[in-house]
This record gives C-alpha cells, structure tokens and sequence, in this order.
C-alpha cells in the first residue's frame, strides 16, 4: 500500500486542483448567466442588477453540478501534471510505487466526491433551482411582455367541459400555480372553442381558478375577466410530475416522487433516470481519473504535453457525447434507465483500466 505520508501528499494535491477547476467554472457559469438574465431583462422595468444577480447565482449551482465529471477530469490532469513536472512522479515510482498505489487516493477521492455531490450538494441545488425558477416566474411574467423564461410546459386534460391543451411559461409551487398560461380549449368533438389567456393559474379541486383572463372566441371580440374557472380531470400529482423538472427534485425526494408518479400511471422515465445518473456519479468521477491518468502520467521531459491534455479534452468531450445519447435513449423509454445511466461510466471505466495496464504492465 502506498505509504500515509505519501498518500495525503497527493490527495491534497488532487483535491486542491479539482476544487481549483470547480471555482473557475463556478464563477464562468455565473457570469455568463448574468450576463444572459441581464440581456432578457433589459426591456423589464423595475428589475435591478441585484435580482438578476440573486438569479444567476441560485440558477449556477445546478449547471455547475453537470460540469463536475469535467472539474474532476481536468483537475485531475492538471494534478498528474504538475507533479510530473516536478518530477515528484518519477520519484515515487524509483521508490517502487506503482501507477496502481499513485491512483489510489485520487480514485477513492472521486467516489467520496461522487458521494457527496449526489446526497448533499445536489439537495442543495435542486431547492435554489426550484427559488430560481419561482423567482424569474415572478420578474419575467410581471411584465405584459410575458417573457418567456425557456422552461415552457404543455399538459393535456379532458373534462365535463370538452378537452383543453394549456401551456405555462413556468410553474410555481411544483405546477400547482402557473404562470404565464395560454388555454384552448376544444369540445367534445376536438372542434376548436376558444383561447383563454392568464396570467396566473391555480389548481383547484376539479378546477383551475384563473386570474387576469382574457378570452378570444372565433368571430367574437375579446373579452377581459377578473378571474375564470375552468374544470379540470388533473390531479394535484399529476400536474406535479408534468410541471416538475427532474433537477428541482433532489436525490433524497426522487424515489417518492417516482413512486407517487408510478401511482398516478404517469411516465416515470425522467425521474428514474436522473436518480441512476446521481447513483452512478461516484463511478463516473472514478472513470474521469482513470481517463485523465491515461494522458498524464506520461514523464513530461519526453515532450507531448500539448498533446496531452488535447487527448484528455477529446476524451472527454467523447465521454460527454456518449453520457447525453445514453440519456437521451433512456428519457426516451428506449433503453432501461439504470443501463443508460451506468453503461458510460462503466465502460470509460473498463477503457481506462485497460489503457493503464497496456501502459504500466504491458
């Protein structure tokens, strides 16, 4: 085993260099974002640079936690590196450490990272996306431009009054209250009947109770209400799975929140995916070391080293590539979520054992 001294040496070198990379792309991601809110909201009297700021930096955390496999790729490149440079790498394998004991401590690291990102970190950003989200509900739809925030959803519903597709620029309260909200309505008989548009909705027991209404009928003129009700088949639970992103719900709510769907007879696979993507982020930062050491831990005196990190960048991007089809085969319903969720991890993994062992052993 590699000795105390030796294994803390490295493990805070390694740590240093991945939360170095994790502060560059926390502060990059924050900017960008402000910058982005700032622009949407130039035309939105009333909003200072203060709310836009608070925006950005509740919105940061959740972007910044699908950017981790890379903070721990490139921090663990920049750590085998530099101490290959210094040449304290070839030292520890002159004292008869191999390249198996030297990767030990940074593996073991990436998992408890894994770990922790998954039962705390991402708690954490799951409720501040979930503030983010109500807050630039509240900014961006008090303005009568309605601008729409991205995050748009459509939901479905038959009724004692005909069928209706209704979409909301955003959803508060997990979809109970909707914002921005645009009805049509349709009878029986799938024959269009009118545009109902809201500024907010409410769920109500068999109804959806609307506020600042205006409705459009074919060869009528529009009409303007206080407030107007509309029935509705939905279900609170419903309305919750349908208007609830994955990444608001945390690791620790998603297996109630999958089960609350399942009983409902809702579509499960968004929720089940992202739960296998958080139980699978401990082997996938461990991938991301075993990558990052197969471009790395080449002696730097030999020349290369631009070569290097561009192997490490290319196999990333790769790895990213593959993770995001994988997803998307999954969310899909075309591939099981827990092989769509684990495959790329483990087989970076496999590649990167097998790179090593051609390497050190072969």
């Amino acid at each position: 085993m590699i000795g105390h001294t030796l294994g803390l040496y490295i493990s805070r070198r390694f740590l240093k260099s991945v939360l170095g990379v994790v502060a560059v792309l926390f502060a990059l991601i924050f900017v960008l974002d402000f910058v982005e809110t700032m622009r949407r909201a130039s035309d939105i009297t009333g909003v200072g640079p203060g709310t836009i700021a608070l925006i950005s930096l509740f919105r940061t955390p959740s972007v910044a936690e699908q950017t981790l496999p890379f903070a721990v790729l490139f921090g663990a490149i920049g750590c085998f590196i530099a101490l290959s440079r210094r040449l304290e790498l070839i030292v520890a394998r002159a004292a008869g450490v191999s390249v198996w004991q030297f990767l030990m401590p940074p593996v073991l690291l990436a998992a408890l990272l894994g770990i922790l990102a998954a039962i705390a970190f991402n708690p954490l950003s799951a409720d501040l996306k979930a503030r983010c989200d109500a807050l630039e509900a509240t900014v961006f739809n008090s303005s009568s431009a309605n601008v729409a925030t991205g995050s748009e959803r459509w939901i479905r519903q038959r009724s004692i009054d005909g069928q209706a597709v209704i979409r909301a620029a955003s959803s508060l309260e997990g979809g109970l209250t909707l914002t921005g909200v645009t009805i049509f309505t349709f009878d029986n008989d799938g024959r269009f009947q009118e545009r109902i548009e809201a500024h907010t909705a409410r769920l109500q027991n068999g109804s959806w109770a609307l506020d600042d209404v205006r409705v459009l009928r074919p060869e009528t003129q529009p009409a303007a209400y206080d407030s107007y009700v509309l029935a509705t088949n939905l279900t609170a639970a419903q309305v919750l799975q349908t208007f609830t992103s994955p990444d608001t719900v945390s690791f620790w709510r998603l297996p109630s929140a999958i089960a609350l769907a399942t009983a409902a007879g809702l579509d499960t696979n968004e929720y089940r995916l992202h739960y296998q993507t958080l139980l699978a982020r401990p082997a996938l930062l461990v991938a991301m070391v075993l990558i990052a050491a197969t471009v790395s831990l080449r002696f730097v005196r030999f020349g290369g080293l631009g070569f290097m990190v561009l192997g490490g960048v290319g196999a990333g991007f790769v790895l990213y590539v593959a993770t995001k089809i994988a997803e998307d085969l999954g969310a899909a319903g075309l591939v099981n979520t827990s092989a769509a969720a684990w495959s790329p991890a483990i087989v970076s993994m496999l590649i990167g054992f097998t790179i090593l062992l051609n390497q050190e052993d072969g």
